[in-house]
């Protein structure tokens, strides 16, 4: 965040679309938060990416705007928190990215959800997985937490595979509640109201006054409104191409 001091020591980066925040990305971040204050010497960023794995075709709304979105919900409910953004969607390019910029950083700490760690032990991502899992530890720690039906048991089975025991220092469990095991952002985009309880107050009112999860309207003549596609129109034409 500009005017902030740079961060030393260890920091600990919690990566996502953030599309919308839920209430689990808060509560995870704050568990995080937690971790920290036990510990002296690290830094709590929430981070983007302008390309996410596997989720390069969500398009909407803005990352302009998720970013001003979550920075609001921070800035009122976590403020010692940062963001930070990347133009790579790897941790390991992340992690370099992070020392690079940071040359006082000394351990980097990836936060993520239980599906995020089967992502990055799979095979199918790499051309060569070992070679790709070295440069990662090299660089980078996870801190997991379970997901779904995802939890410290499973983490442990997938560890012992033959395939991953080398790897498994690098990797710490983190507790979190169950309770928001299963809040999706994905869900909340598909499902709008229906989820709302998944949601924070800040990101209701978003989702309602910018429609950037809604079908365009219908009106009486027949045609229709996109309103976040005009909102983006307006945003080009203010600030330029914007994405």
């Amino acid at each position: 965040m500009p005017g902030t001091e740079p961060p030393h020591n260890t920091v600990i980066v919690f990566t996502g679309s953030f599309n919308p925040p839920t209430v689990a990305h808060i509560a995870l971040l704050k568990q995080a938060q937690h971790y920290i204050q036990a510990r002296h010497g690290m830094h709590l960023y929430a981070a983007f990416s302008k390309r996410t794995v596997d989720k390069e075709g969500v398009e909407r709304p803005l990352i302009l705007d998720r970013i001003t979105l979550l920075q609001s919900i921070l800035h009122k409910r976590m403020p010692r928190t940062g963001i930070l953004l990347f133009n790579r969607g790897l941790y390991v390019e992340q992690a370099q990215a992070i020392r690079r910029t940071f040359p006082r950083v000394k351990r980097v700490l990836f936060l993520m959800g239980f599906d995020k760690i089967v992502q990055i032990f799979d095979p199918h991502y790499y051309a060569d997985r070992d070679a790709a899992l070295e440069a990662l530890f090299a660089q980078a720690e996870l801190l997991v937490a379970p997901r779904g039906n995802g939890g410290e048991k499973e983490v442990a089975e997938l560890l012992e595979q033959p395939q991953n025991k080398r790897f498994a220092q690098y990797v710490h469990m983190q507790p979190f509640d169950s309770v928001y095991r299963d809040v999706s952002a994905t869900q909340v985009r598909q499902r709008g109201s229906q989820y709302e309880r998944d949601t924070l107050r800040e990101v209701r009112r978003f989702m309602h006054y910018t429609r950037a999860y809604a079908p365009p309207i219908k009106r009486l003549d027949g045609s229709e409104v996109d309103i976040y596609k005009e909102r983006v129109t307006y945003l080009s034409q203010r600030l330029g191409p914007v994405s």
